[in-house]
């Protein structure tokens, strides 16, 4: 357990300023409410004395074992609190963001939901929606201080903290089932050029060479544009061209970028209809035998411990995008973020608040942490968990990301508006529209949003 932590400390370190976007990200689920009572017995701060009823959105809507021990983790909350109602919304997280964005633009925000370091959270404290919470955290000192260095520095404006991480996230791993690479010669790909003989290979035996799932939008740019881009530009040009400062998005590095990506679906690295799946989609392909690989974040495993067949499970191992000939970022590095984490609402009173502060320490407090690193997950926070408690194919990633340096990921570094950009630019792109015109009006959403 000595290597997970330390190997966790290292992502943290790298990550600094660098932030968030991802993910549990588990859709196709219906939403879902309930209500339900719940008491105060943390020390988070003094216990309401009168009924207090709280509204709690969250995105965890599937059937792995992290999603249940979350709503284990909630249902034991509400039997220790009968003071305090909870109004439970759950959706998937597509829509719990459009949702969200509402929310906040009607000034309707629920009391306590799930917000996403980066570029969300200072949109949120920007729009005066969320509270900080700098005050719980100075509350339970041994708590704070067992976050590992910078887990806070994306969910911080103005030295105000406005979420607790709950989640560290390497966004764009390459998971590949080793039988296929085996049975047709193929070697895991670590260059450009040894990427494309393996999908021409591939896709000759009618064997999907990369499995994607792009209908939510996101994922595309999320798991691979932005780790891919990064090879070519850099990190230091795409935070100046997120800024708009000194560097744009139509500048030749970012338009080769792209030109990048469309090369892959060109030759045939997914298949048909990958806009008409999600990230399930993509990984049920790859659960079904059909795909070599899928692109998606360390959130995957979890999903794979618990639903793959033990065939392909036990076949399955994890690497990164290789490097791109020429390009100026880091060859052994990947897109991370520390991700999603319990906020506030701005709008409640102190008893409101305070019953507030008991939901978020049981969503986020030592227990919590320990439990999603049960669940193979991984985390921000010091936890001294038993190896045997973990599986494999967690413990791999963890020794690959412990190697790597991070790079931000787009939609944690973006504003909104230049996200959507993208997003929408890249399904477009994959259907073979003209990257340089796609990169045009990426420019102007991102220039726009900012005012420059």
């Amino acid at each position: 357990m000595k290597k997970i932590l330390m190997l966790t400390l290292l992502l943290v370190i790298v990550i600094g300023a660098v932030t968030a976007c991802g993910s549990n990200n588990k859709s196709g689920s219906e939403t879902g409410t309930n209500t339900a009572t719940a008491s105060n017995t943390s020390n988070a701060s003094e216990a309401p004395a009168e009924k207090v009823k709280l509204s709690f959105w969250h995105t965890w809507t599937g059937d792995d074992n992290l999603t249940k021990a979350y709503l284990k983790l909630i249902d034991q909350f509400q039997e220790d609190h009968p003071n305090i109602t909870l109004d439970i919304q759950a959706m998937p997280q597509d829509a719990y963001k459009t949702r969200l964005k509402t929310a906040a633009a009607a000034n309707e925000m629920p009391d306590v939901f799930l917000a996403w370091a980066g570029a969300m959270t200072k949109e949120l404290v920007a729009g005066k929606a969320v509270r900080p919470l700098n005050d719980l955290l100075d509350s339970k000192p041994e708590w704070k201080n067992s976050f590992l260095a910078n887990s806070f520095n994306d969910f911080t404006v103005d030295n105000q903290i406005y979420g607790i991480p709950t989640e560290l996230t390497p966004t764009s791993l390459v998971y590949y089932n080793k039988s296929f690479f085996d049975q047709y010669g193929v070697k895991v790909p670590q260059t450009w050029d040894e990427l494309k003989q393996a999908v021409e290979i591939f896709k000759k035996n009618n064997v999907i060479p990369i499995a994607l799932g792009d209908k939510g939008s996101w994922l595309a740019q999320s798991c691979i544009l932005s780790a891919l881009a990064d090879r070519v530009t850099g990190t230091e040009w795409f935070l100046n061209a997120a800024a708009q400062n000194g560097a744009k998005f139509t500048d030749p590095e970012f338009v080769k970028s792209l030109t990048y990506l469309q090369e892959l679906a060109k030759i045939g690295a997914f298949q048909d209809g990958f806009i008409s799946i999600d990230n399930v989609g993509q990984e049920q392909l790859y659960n079904q035998g059909k795909a070599a690989m899928f692109i998606e974040g360390a959130w995957a495993v979890t999903n794979l411990v618990t639903q793959s067949p033990k065939d392909i499970l036990d076949a399955t191992h994890v690497t990164i995008l290789p490097a791109i000939p020429g390009g100026k970022g880091k060859a052994n590095s990947t897109s991370g973020v520390v991700g999603a984490g319990p906020a506030i609402s701005s709008n409640m009173d102190e008893a409101k608040k305070a019953a507030a502060y008991e939901l978020v320490y049981a969503l986020s407090g030592p227990e919590a942490q320990k439990m999603s690193v049960e669940n193979n997950k991984l985390v921000s926070y010091k936890v001294d968990v038993p190896a045997d408690k973990v599986s494999p194919l967690f413990a791999e990633v963890n020794q690959l990301v412990g190697t790597l340096e991070f790079s931000p990921v787009y939609d944690a570094a973006l504003t909104s508006a230049g996200t959507d950009a993208v997003n929408n630019g890249l399904q477009e792109l994959l259907l073979g529209g003209d990257p340089q015109k796609i990169a045009e009006k990426i420019q102007a959403a991102v220039a726009k949003s900012l005012g420059k």
